[in-house]
């Protein structure tokens, strides 16, 4: 008899008027000429051209002036190289140039999917039953550029949903460096990136034990300068693009949740951030902290990533290392086990494995978990993100990739204090795509990232066909004898073949 599953009458759709304001640069040649040809027009002409377009531009955007100001302020080593003293320009013409290296980015023009679900920080003026939550979506736009987009949503005392309206304006957040990096594990995770070893054999030479980017920067310009092979100056500037893998970014207090989006930043995630999952863990003090595990890709190179929140405006971002951070899909468990950091990832592409650490960021020794069993999995199969703890064990909703690369939601259960012990596996699919979910960017796909539990049932978002995300849920204990009793079938049946 399969699970009773409550699709619910709610969906979460694109909004292709949700734009940011992003740096627009077309080389160096191109950008000069542009540069040259408004410092030909008067002032007058200026202010006409530029006046316009801010009071056009401000009903779309929350500063529209600050980001040209920032744009235009980019381009400072081209205005020297042209001979013109950039701090004499006018606040206008400085707001015009900036205007010509600047587009609008709508972030969710092509897809919206992917969820994950967390309690909200902030749980003050709550009915009994009801829970403010945060929903992270993977959004992508032109290009298919992913970023990390957000909404707030209140559960009500009988679990129905209400996802409250985006705000108005998108907000990116300000960048914030000022790592300091271990020598040893940053060397480490450039020769996986496959750097010339030459170039971080020098690099490694010139730099102590502890180091900053500033240091990292001014040691790389220096070393490109004596190369005159453009091919040699590259291997230099990958160094930096993974040493801007590490940053914190800072939004601004009066940015809604909605109004916050994690855009690309580094050259090593600039094709997109994929698929976060975020987690609210648990310390040993017994304090909280948010944790999300994504993947960053740059076309080619996949390079897992955590961050790190207390409040939802404030984040640290870095890379993990080790033989398991490899590849997708690395879900963390809500709390030490065993003290130990403990994670699953899917580090070969087909299979589960769990892990653990005594650093949140090095990830060694993978352990196999689980594999494809079932003919609805038989390509890979995969976590749809962290474990959740109950009494009876960690519920870990998983996906399977079968016929016609159609994507299901399964569910296992593990043991709670030795979780590479599976106890519970359902052998039929928990959600599968019907006949409304079945089209959209990519079709017969169910994914989620994060699944949470309210008044005895599991909530989960999903991505519909990469398209939308919908909401279903599923009655715990029901669940939990179901994937008790599948697992007891199920091996009752390999023991007989």
């Amino acid at each position: 008899m399969r699970l009773s599953i409550e699709r619910k009458p709610i969906r979460i759709n694109p909004d292709p008027k949700r734009v940011i304001a992003r740096f627009f640069f077309n080389g160096n040649d191109r950008a000069k000429e542009v540069i040259q040809r408004v410092m030909s027009i008067s002032e007058d002409i200026a202010f006409g051209i530029v006046s316009p377009l801010l009071q056009e531009y401000s009903k779309r955007h929350r500063n529209i002036t600050r980001a040209l100001n920032r744009h235009c302020s980019k381009l400072k080593p081209l205005f020297t190289e042209l001979e013109i003293d950039y701090d004499t320009l006018t606040v206008y013409r400085k707001l015009l140039i900036g205007s010509y290296f600047t587009h609008e980015y709508s972030i969710e023009s092509a897809a919206f999917f992917n969820p994950s679900i967390v309690e909200d920080p902030d749980q003050t003026e709550l009915h009994e039953g009801q829970r403010r939550v945060i929903i992270s979506f993977r959004a992508v736009g032109e290009g298919h550029i992913s970023s990390i987009t957000f909404r707030r949503a209140l559960i009500d005392q009988a679990n129905n949903i209400t996802v409250l309206p985006a705000g108005s304006y998108i907000d990116e957040a300000e960048i914030v460096r000022n790592a300091v990096y271990n020598k040893k594990l940053f060397f480490d995770k450039a020769a996986v990136t496959q750097i010339d070893i030459n170039v971080l054999n020098e690099l490694e030479s010139k730099l102590d034990h502890h180091f900053e980017y500033a240091n990292l920067r001014r040691i790389i310009i220096d070393s490109q300068k004596l190369q005159e092979s453009d091919m040699k100056k590259l291997e230099y500037d990958k160094v930096l693009w993974l040493a801007d893998s590490y940053y914190e970014i800072v939004f601004s207090l009066d940015t809604d949740i909605s109004d916050r989006v994690i855009f690309p930043i580094s050259e090593y995630e600039r094709k997109g951030i994929e698929d976060a999952r975020f987690v609210h863990f648990k310390n040993d003090d017994d304090s909280t902290v948010y944790y999300a595990t994504y993947t960053a890709y740059d076309g080619s190179l996949i390079m897992p990533k955590l961050l790190q929140t207390n409040d939802f405006y404030n984040f640290k971002i870095m890379p993990l290392y080790g033989a398991g951070a490899q590849n997708k899909n690395l879900a963390l468990f809500p709390r030490k086990i065993n003290g130990k950091f403990a994670m699953i990832s899917r580090i070969d592409g087909c299979n589960n494995y769990i892990m653990y650490s005594d650093k949140i960021n090095i990830w060694e020794k993978p352990i196999m978990l689980q594999q494809p069993k079932f003919s609805w999995e038989f390509i890979q199969i995969g976590n749809c993100g962290s474990p959740i703890e109950t009494k009876h064990g960690w519920i870990v909703i998983t996906h399977g990739v079968g016929p016609m690369r159609r994507y299901v939601l399964g569910a296992s259960l593990l043991k709670l204090d030795d979780p590479e012990v599976e106890i519970g596996r359902l052998k039929e699919p928990l959600l599968i795509p019907n006949s409304d979910e079945r089209e959209g960017y990519v079709p017969n796909v169910l994914y989620s990232c994060g699944a949470l539990v309210h008044n005895g049932k599991l909530i989960i978002p999903y991505g519909v066909s990469d398209s939308s995300t919908a909401f279903a849920e599923v009655d715990m204990t029901e669940l939990i004898n179901k994937l008790i009793a599948d697992k007891k079938e199920t091996d009752k049946a390999e023991k007989k073949n």
